[in-house]
């Protein structure tokens, strides 16, 4: 068996600037901050560690109602302006026709993966999309790999298995699963922090096959 997990935001489609338009409302509207900018959000996204709430809103914690307001605006904006990098979803068939297993592990909420991608035609080709909220530790902890992994009924004795990401916390999360793992340059983080990347999409072809 041949599996490969993607992650999504910065991996699979772009997606900055409906998060940074879903931000900049709860900021206005629940603080009366001024707009921050997409750069700045996908830095913040891509810190190993950083505390979310007080770089989008100046709180120390997730307050409820900041959170509320995000999915709610966000379960509509999340469609509007998303796009799939060049080449993913040609990878994506030819990985499928080269009998590869694939599925999501995204640290964003299940349902706005589901949404996302479904709206851009390519949620049919994941065995499972999984997010934070499905498990009770997001990446860099394995569980969502290895929950992934398990529906497979993957065995690391004979099958393979490879965790594509952009960022940092996938390559952990991977090496925590005791699986392969490929850092994608392409999407927020441009430039590679592990020895096993690709710069374009059909890269990925020339390292799995």
């Amino acid at each position: 068996m041949k599996v490969i997990i993607f992650d999504m935001d910065g991996t699979l489609i772009d997606s900055k600037k409906d998060i940074t338009i879903s931000v900049n409302h709860v900021r206005e509207t629940n603080h009366g901050l001024e707009p921050v900018s997409e750069e700045f959000v996908v830095e913040c996204i891509n810190m190993e560690v950083r505390n979310l709430p007080y770089l989008f809103y100046e709180t120390q914690i997730y307050y409820e109602d900041d959170r509320e307001l995000f999915e709610e605006h966000y379960k509509i904006q999340c469609t509007q302006n998303p796009y799939l990098y060049d080449g993913i979803k040609e990878m994506l068939h030819q990985l499928i026709e080269s009998g590869f297993k694939l599925s999501v592990a995204t640290n964003a909420p299940t349902q706005f993966a589901n949404i996302m991608l479904g709206s851009l035609g390519v949620a049919s080709l994941f065995d499972l999309i999984i997010g934070a909220d499905k498990v009770r530790e997001s990446k860099p902890n394995p569980e969502m790999l290895n929950v992934i992994l398990d529906s497979y009924g993957f065995d690391k004795n004979i099958d393979n298995a490879w965790m594509v990401g952009d960022n940092i916390k996938d390559i952990k999360g991977a090496k925590n699963a005791n699986i392969n793992a490929i850092f994608a340059t392409w999407g927020f983080t441009p430039n590679p922090e592990y020895k096993i990347f690709a710069t374009k999409p059909k890269e990925i072809l020339d390292i799995v096959i």
